[in-house]
C-alpha cells in the first residue's frame, strides 16, 4: 500500500469541513473603540465596524488606561521580551509581583505564572500524573485539560456533564494510582457552573486532588471576583490547585496555577511547559498586575455585568429565544444545526453585530449555538441593539442556509 500524501489528506479534510458547514476562517480586527471593532473580511477585502458580543473581556479591562499604562511603563524599563526561560535568567521582579498579588487575592499559599491557560493545563497534568494514574474529567471540559491528560500518559476517564455521581463512579473504577479530578469552574461554551461542593466532597472521599480551571470565572464570580471556587465557599484546602487565566476578565495574556505551595513548587521544578519556554514579557505581567488590582477594587464592574446579563436574559425570554441555562457572561443561544448557527450569525453581522457561531467538535454533535458574551463595558444602548437584531433574525432559527463561515 502506498504512503498517503499529507497534502491530499488535508485537502480532503478541508472539503469535508466545507460540506459540513464547519470551515474556520480568521477575521482581522484593524482597531477597537470600546466594544466596537473595525473588522476586515476574511478575503482581505471590505472592512466594517461591528459591535463585539463574542470576546471574553468580561470586565472591560483590556483597554483600561491603568492596564495599558502599566504595560507601556514596564516595556520602557524592561523591553518587549521575556529574554529567557524562568529557570535560566527570565524570571523578573514583575513576574514575582504578579504571582504574589494573585496568591494574596485568592487567599492561597502560592502561584506560578505560565505563558497561557492552555500551557498551564498541560503543565499541571503532565507534572502530576503518569502511567498508572487516572485523570477524571467532566465531558465538557476545555480541550487543554483533555490534551493534558492524553500527553501525561495517564488513564483519562470522562463523566457526564456536571454529574458528581458520574465522577464518583469513574474514580471508584480506578482505585489504583494517583487521581486528579479536573473540571472547568464555568464552562466556556455553556456558561454554567460546575457543582464544585459536590466534587470537593467526592475528591476528598476518594483521595483525589481537585483541580479547577477558573478561566471564565475569575474576576466575575465570588467575593472580589475570586472565582467559582470562592463563590462555592471553598478554599485551597478543598481545591489544592486552580487555574487563573489573564486573557479574559483581566484583559491581558498568560495564566497562573494557584494553590498549595508544595504542588506549585513541584510544577516550577518539573513542568515541561514551564521549564522549556521563554518567560512571559515582564510588561505583560505588569499590565496583569494592574488589572488584578482594578478587578479587586472595582466591584461595580461585576455588579454592572450581572445586571446586563439579567436584562439580556429577560429580553431574550420575551423574544422566545432558546437560551441555555446560564447566569454568567456566557449566554449560548441553541441552534442545533450547524448551518442555522452560521446563518443566524451572518444575519446578525449584516446588522452590525459580531457573535460567534460555535459548532462541533468544539461542542457536541447537534449542539451548535451562538455564543453571546457580555461585558461590563457594553452600554444599555448596545444591549438593546443586540436584542433588536436578534428579534429581526429570529425566524432564521426555524431553518436557513449559510455561506461557508467563520468562528469555532
Amino acid at each position: 500500500m502506498s504512503r498517503p500524501l499529507l497534502t491530499a489528506r488535508i485537502a480532503a479534510l478541508r472539503q469535508q469541513r466545507i460540506d459540513q458547514q464547519r470551515l474556520r476562517v480568521r477575521r482581522t480586527v484593524l482597531r477597537r473603540d470600546g466594544m466596537r471593532c473595525e473588522v476586515q473580511a476574511a478575503d482581505g477585502g471590505a472592512t466594517r465596524w461591528l459591535l463585539d458580543f463574542c470576546g471574553n473581556d468580561y470586565l472591560g479591562l483590556a483597554r483600561h488606561y491603568t492596564v495599558s499604562g502599566a504595560l507601556q511603563d514596564e516595556a520602557a524599563r524592561s523591553g518587549a521580551g521575556g529574554v529567557a526561560s524562568h529557570l535560566v535568567c527570565g524570571h523578573h521582579a514583575a513576574h514575582v509581583a504578579l504571582e504574589q498579588a494573585v496568591a494574596d487575592w485568592l487567599q492561597a499559599p502560592a502561584a506560578l505564572l505560565l505563558g497561557s491557560g492552555y500551557l498551564a493545563n498541560l503543565a499541571v497534568i503532565q507534572a502530576l500524573l503518569g502511567e498508572g494514574d487516572v485523570c477524571v474529567q467532566d465531558r465538557l471540559n476545555h480541550a487543554s485539560l483533555i490534551d493534558g491528560a492524553r500527553l501525561a500518559g495517564c488513564a483519562l476517564r470522562r463523566y457526564p456533564h456536571a454529574d458528581p455521581e458520574g465522577a464518583l463512579r469513574q474514580l471508584r473504577a480506578a482505585p489504583e494510582g494517583a487521581a486528579l479530578l479536573a473540571s472547568d469552574g464555568v464552562f466556556s461554551m455553556d456558561g454554567d457552573i460546575a457543582p464544585l461542593r459536590a466534587l470537593a466532597l467526592i475528591a476528598r472521599a476518594q483521595r483525589a486532588t481537585l483541580y479547577i480551571d477558573e478561566a471564565h470565572a475569575i474576576g466575575v464570580l465570588g467575593e472580589e471576583g475570586r472565582g467559582s471556587v470562592a463563590a462555592a465557599g471553598l478554599d485551597h484546602g478543598a481545591v489544592p490547585l486552580r487555574l487563573v487565566t489573564l486573557g479574559k476578565a483581566l484583559g491581558g495574556y498568560g495564566a497562573l496555577v494557584v494553590g498549595e505551595a508544595d504542588l506549585v513548587r513541584h510544577l516550577a521544578e518539573t513542568a515541561r511547559p514551564y521549564i522549556y519556554t521563554t518567560a512571559l514579557p515582564p510588561a505583560l505581567a505588569a499590565a496583569s498586575l494592574a488589572a488584578v488590582r482594578r478587578a479587586r477594587r472595582d466591584g461595580w464592574r461585576r455588579t454592572r455585568l450581572a445586571e446586563l446579563v439579567a436584562r439580556f436574559r429577560a429580553g431574550a425570554r420575551q423574544l422566545g429565544l432558546p437560551l441555555l441555562d446560564s447566569d454568567t457572561p456566557i449566554q449560548p443561544l441553541h441552534c442545533g444545526d450547524d448551518a442555522r448557527a452560521l446563518a443566524l450569525a451572518q444575519a446578525l453581522e449584516a446588522q452590525g453585530i459580531w457573535v460567534g457561531a460555535i459548532r462541533p467538535p468544539t461542542v457536541p454533535e447537534g449542539r451548535a449555538r451562538l455564543r453571546i458574551t457580555l461585558s461590563a463595558a457594553h452600554t444599555e444602548a448596545q444591549l438593546r441593539t443586540l436584542l433588536d437584531a436578534l428579534a429581526r433574525a429570529h425566524d432564521l432559527l426555524a431553518g436557513a442556509t449559510a455561506r461557508p463561515g467563520t468562528d469555532i
